[in-house]
């Protein structure tokens, strides 16, 4: 039975506007490093500096190796971790001159060097990059479940991050366009490499603005008693939920992974148009479906929402294979929209899951689930990462580095396909399949609500400890 005094605190907690603005600035910063990362990375290496793409599927395979081990491991540190700043807030606020760092240095390749030593600096600066992204961006997704109980709540915070995230992922992709060699000019890379110096910058501060801000709620590290590993360890790897959502997340990073790698593609070799409308194509109707994600969350619940957002993209990337150059803007225009499910839907099931954790282990664990669920989905993008230089390769595209520096474009028919292939049907149906497993997804209706008052009661009991100490 709860106390009295506890049962005071039976409410989901609500936040402020202001609060769901700050906490968005932290998704501009991640978003901001991460969508030039993924827009420029295989273009950079391969086309500009001409990194054989057996090096890059090289550099993939260690990358996707490191990824399987510093996800967990972070994961498991930051829910074990005890200071008066919480278990959270550290790690972020910490790393983020590290990350806006090892941003930097991926761009500053030595470029007349050799394929070792290209290999080896990308494959370096991959590798710390991608710890300092890894330990920001977990701790900020573990966040989320836990600054309130509320999906409604949740969702907000999410549609702001989302909102942000896009906005940052939309100016990856407009810096480099700015600033990358162009067909007919010079093919210098220094007004690059600087404005890649100003993006690990204001990333960097972006993210220690929102962790001045948020603060963690105290029964989550002064109340909870970290699990052994073990036990943490199969907690995680028996839940069914969780599982079911790993899966369908790894078709969507996999998607997100090929479609941000290959819209410079699509734009210069097939449409021949500048980037900036492709870019519109995707990034307005994704602006417009994430606050719409709120219409189908109440319509329709948290996981059917997002199998009726995942199906409406996959449909449309999937017909880029066949229609008509002109229709390919407006399957983007459909793709986007849908986009707004995973984006911003995600993060909420996720939540639902450490909710129902929760009352199976008695603590929080979100970092354990986000760590694992990077473990099984960050593969996604080195598969990308490697599927996209071997694509183009055997469909015999010709990179600018075999052809002076300048752009080719008198493509043979095959690579075209190759290119439409690996923005459309490809991750277009990796979309559909995810569909697919969510239709096993358990926390939906009764269940869910009872899950939901469960754990209203157990924070009850909680706060209500750290009172009475």
């Amino acid at each position: 039975m709860l106390s009295s005094a506890s049962t005071e605190t039976l409410a989901p907690v609500r936040l402020s506007t202001g609060y769901k603005f700050i906490w968005g600035l932290a998704a501009l910063g991640t978003s901001l490093v991460s969508g030039t990362y993924g827009a420029l990375l295989p273009i950079f290496y391969q086309d500009y500096l001409g990194l054989q793409a057996r090096w890059i599927g090289i550099a993939s395979a260690v990358y996707a190796i490191w990824n399987a081990l510093n996800d967990p491991l972070f994961g498991y540190i930051t829910d074990s971790t005890r200071s008066r700043l919480g278990r959270r807030i550290p790690y972020m606020r910490f790393t983020a001159p590290f990350l806006g760092l090892t941003f930097i240095l991926v761009w500053l390749a030595p470029t007349h060097a050799g394929q070792m030593a290209l290999f080896w600096w990308m494959l370096v600066t991959m590798l710390l990059y991608d710890t300092c992204y890894t330990i920001v961006g977990l701790v900020y997704s573990a966040l989320l479940p836990e600054v309130s109980e509320s999906d409604a709540e949740r969702n907000h915070l999410q549609i702001s991050a989302s909102l942000f995230g896009l906005l940052g992922f939309l100016l990856g992709f407009i810096i480099p366009e700015m600033f990358r060699p162009k067909a007919g000019t010079s093919p210098s890379f220094l007004p690059l490499q600087v404005s890649m110096v100003v993006v690990g910058v204001v990333s960097a501060l972006l993210v220690i603005a929102t962790t001045l801000k948020v603060k963690e709620r105290p029964e989550f590290y002064r109340v909870d008693q970290p699990l052994p590993l073990k036990e943490a360890l199969r907690y995680t790897f028996t839940s069914r939920s969780f599982l079911l959502l790993v899966s369908q997340n790894f078709m969507s990073i996999l998607m997100q992974a090929l479609v941000v790698g290959m819209l410079f593609y699509l734009a210069d070799y097939v449409l021949q148009m500048n980037a900036i409308l492709l870019l519109a194509c995707v990034f307005i109707p994704l602006f417009l479906g994430v606050p719409a994600t709120s219409w189908f969350r109440r319509k329709l619940g948290v996981a059917g929402a997002q199998q009726t957002l995942l199906l409406i993209a996959g449909i449309a990337l999937t017909l880029i294979a066949v229609v008509p150059k002109p229709l390919i803007l407006v399957c983007l225009v459909v793709a986007g929209f849908g986009l707004a499910g995973p984006q911003t839907l995600t993060n909420v099931l996720f939540a639902q899951v450490a909710d129902e954790d929760e009352l199976r282990s008695g603590v929080r664990r979100e970092g354990a689930f986000f760590g694992v669920n990077a473990l099984l989905t960050k593969p996604a993008q080195s598969v990308a990462l490697a599927l996209i230089p071997f694509v183009l390769e055997t469909t015999g595209f010709v990179p600018r580095e075999a052809f002076g520096g300048q752009i080719y474009l008198d493509q043979p028919a095959s690579a075209l396909l190759g290119i439409r292939a690996l923005i459309g049907p490809i991750p277009g149906l990796a979309l559909i399949l995810g569909a697919a497993i969510l239709r096993w997804f358990p926390l939906r209706g009764r269940y869910l609500a009872e899950v939901q008052e469960k754990v209203l009661q157990l924070h009850a009991e909680k706060h209500a400890l750290i009172r009475d100490s």
